[in-house]
């Protein structure tokens, strides 16, 4: 099940991703050809970059696209292998994924009691909801870690 629904979540950065690309052709080609733009614009580019970043790391590591020094690791057996993924995700994934998740609940919730925006002349307003992506996005990356930790445990058993 967690696995369907980073599959889906990918569905929706890749849709972002279609529309920030659509807004940086408006914004470059507004700018440079009828001299105007958009501090809200550019604001909302780093948004929907957040939002493609962010959401896309517990899919990266369903895919096992993350970061890892594969010069060592591959040439190790899958059993070793296996004992690798257990081992990184149960003291280094997890761990991190839910103090992110904690300390990212009081980051937000003080920017919404704040009612924090840019500082900007024309910037965007409700800053809270970019920032909620951080704690929503680890707990994401946290469900599927403890999916890849069930599939590397059968892995390493069965091996």
């Amino acid at each position: 099940m967690i696995d369907s629904v980073n599959k889906y979540i990918a569905y929706f950065t890749a849709i972002i991703l279609a529309l920030l690309v659509m807004l940086i052709v408006y914004d470059a080609t507004a700018r440079y050809l009828f001299s105007s733009g958009s501090t809200a614009l550019q604001e909302l580019e780093w948004h929907f970059f957040d939002v493609i970043i962010l959401l896309s790391i517990s899919y990266a590591l369903k895919h096992n696209a993350h970061v890892r020094v594969d010069i060592f690791y591959n040439q190790f057996s899958l059993k070793t292998q296996a004992l690798i993924n257990i081992i990184a995700t149960l003291f280094f994934i997890l761990p991190l994924s839910l103090l992110i998740v904690y300390i990212g609940i009081g980051f937000v919730e003080i920017s919404f009691v704040q009612n924090e925006m840019s500082s900007d002349p024309g910037g965007l307003t409700h800053r809270w909801i970019v920032k909620s992506l951080m704690p929503l996005s680890f707990a994401f990356v946290a469900l599927q870690a403890m999916s890849e930790l069930l599939k590397h445990f059968k892995e390493w058993r069965a091996l």
